[in-house]
């Protein structure tokens, strides 16, 4: 190919601009922006991107505020590779570019598609994906360059990417079944794959007010819910909510295959742990730990991870107390990372300091401290919030303000427990939670609290009032773990991914 083609694909949207440092050498200044002691001119920085592409055969081309580099790779025949093979990276020097990056992230294989995030000054916007050729080189980048030491001091975070294909759609009307939901879904918005849709805990014949649309791809679902998200949309006559989904947890498969633990799901309100145990009991006397039972749902715990996959295949499906159980594998809580949606609810698991802070003198950001809310529900590790480094960014005068509500942003921007209870419940039409404060002594004379929780909108018949059998010290700590309680009883499907949140 000749030069000028790959000039027009470098160049195609807006020329890199760099500026050659100054150095005062009477003041000691030195010009160590990118950590080695110089800074790259426009044309040199050109021609370490032209090298890159001649050197590997990838195109490069920038457009909607990303540099993609590859994406397929020359002599690629197929389809995409599936999900999982992308991960994202954070924390990037915002003076380094693709010449730099590739060689790393190639130690961990081949690299199917390489895209930057850039700013419209020509610097990069601190963050990329890399999507391999298959899912274990995307696992092995994870496990080498986690943490890697990029430029000296400068340390990048590397996490697995998926692109988000299901929404939420609230304010279904609960007569409503699921072929019902799935039809009408598919009149009005295309590349419909499933609808996944939860029943009432008090009654069974009716669903819970929102169902989960899965679609064929992160377009498909992006263009459904630009299309369903201005308000005015009606379904049967009622306006719906729309918005992306928390998506599920991925587990790797080594530790998936140590699970010794099956979530089961769609339970009898009245149904007891005893039951549980028995009837799970029944294909192999003893082989049950304990069952801990919440609301319509439980964990059943087996000794031996053999005899909890046998008896998850024996059991899905079959009828407890009236109601037709689900059963699957409970994937472990990965407490070290925390769901966020970004990039037009494209997700990564990553915590908020990955990203790092977006100034090219990288240098202000700041922690607040790291809050350890995760608490014990009933002897149980609850999924309390995980310990997520909140950054600061410097407030510049000039700076235009915009007047939000809480209600309009995505459960992503909340680390509390107490935060997420009062979105949740706005967004199921219901009035805020009200807390109500009592207090004990212990022996040693320490005063112990503990909150109520009461929602009396609720009013599907289901309990109104929430209360855990934990004592706090503190009455942050005890609003925190009331509000973690409220919403594992009334959020089952999504209480561990939105606490994560």
């Amino acid at each position: 190919m000749s030069q000028d083609f790959y000039w027009s694909l470098i160049l195609k949207t807006k020329q890199v601009c760099f500026v050659e440092a100054t150095v005062d050498m009477q003041e000691g200044n030195s010009a160590s922006a990118n950590g080695c002691g110089k800074i790259r001119s426009s044309t040199q920085n050109e021609a370490a991107l032209l090298a890159l592409m001649e050197k590997t055969g990838y195109s490069m081309v920038q457009e909607n505020g990303q540099r993609k580099f590859g994406g397929p790779p020359p002599g690629w025949e197929g389809p995409p590779p599936p999900r999982g093979c992308e991960v994202f990276v954070g924390k990037i020097p915002r003076d380094m570019y693709e010449d730099e990056l590739v060689p790393v992230f190639e130690r961990a294989g081949k690299i199917y598609e390489f895209r930057l995030m850039m700013e419209f000054s020509g610097e990069n916007r601190g963050y990329a994906f890399v999507m391999y050729t298959a899912k274990e080189e995307a696992q092995l980048a994870i496990k080498i360059l986690n943490n890697y030491e990029i430029r000296p001091g400068k340390f990048i975070g590397v996490c697995v990417s998926l692109d988000n294909c299901r929404l939420f759609i609230g304010a279904i009307p609960k007569e409503k079944k699921k072929e019902e939901i799935l039809n009408e879904m598919k009149k009005v918005t295309e590349g419909v794959v499933d609808v996944i849709v939860y029943p009432n805990a008090t009654d069974k014949t009716k669903n819970r007010g929102f169902a989960f649309v899965e679609y064929e791809s992160h377009r498909a679902a992006a263009m459904a819910r630009r299309r369903l998200i201005p308000g005015t949309f009606q379904l049967w006559g009622h306006a719906i909510q729309v918005d992306w989904a928390d998506p599920e947890k991925e587990v790797d498969e080594e530790t998936m295959q140590r699970v010794k633990v099956l979530y089961v799901r769609n339970l009898m309100m009245s149904t007891t742990e005893d039951t549980i145990k028995a009837e799970f009991n029944k294909f192999k006397p003893g082989a049950v730990e304990r069952v801990k039972k919440l609301r319509d749902y439980a964990f059943v715990h087996f000794f031996h991870r053999e005899d909890a996959v046998a008896a998850m295949s024996v059991m899905n499906g079959k009828c407890i107390d009236g109601a037709t159980i689900e059963v699957a594998l409970a994937k472990p809580v990965n407490k070290e990372n925390t769901w966020k949606q970004h990039f037009n609810g494209q997700t990564s698991p990553i915590s908020e300091n990955l990203l790092g802070f977006p100034n090219k003198e990288d240098g202000h950001q700041k922690s607040l401290g790291k809050p350890n809310l995760a608490v014990r529900l009933n002897g149980q590790h609850g999924p309390g919030p995980s310990e997520v480094e909140r950054c600061t960014y410097p407030f510049f005068p000039g700076i235009k303000l915009t007047p939000t509500s809480m209600y309009s942003l995505k459960s992503s921007h909340f680390s509390s427990a107490a935060m997420h209870l009062d979105y949740f419940c706005n967004k199921n039409n219901w009035t805020p939670p009200e807390y109500y404060l009592y207090s004990t002594t212990s022996q040693d004379g320490k005063i112990l609290l503990v909150y109520k929780v009461l929602i009396p909108s609720i009013a599907d018949g289901s309990q109104s009032y929430f209360m855990p059998d934990k004592l706090c010290t503190t009455v942050e700590g005890a609003k925190e773990l009331a509000a973690q309680f409220t919403l594992l009883h009334l959020a089952p499907e999504q209480a561990y991914i939105t606490l994560l949140s």
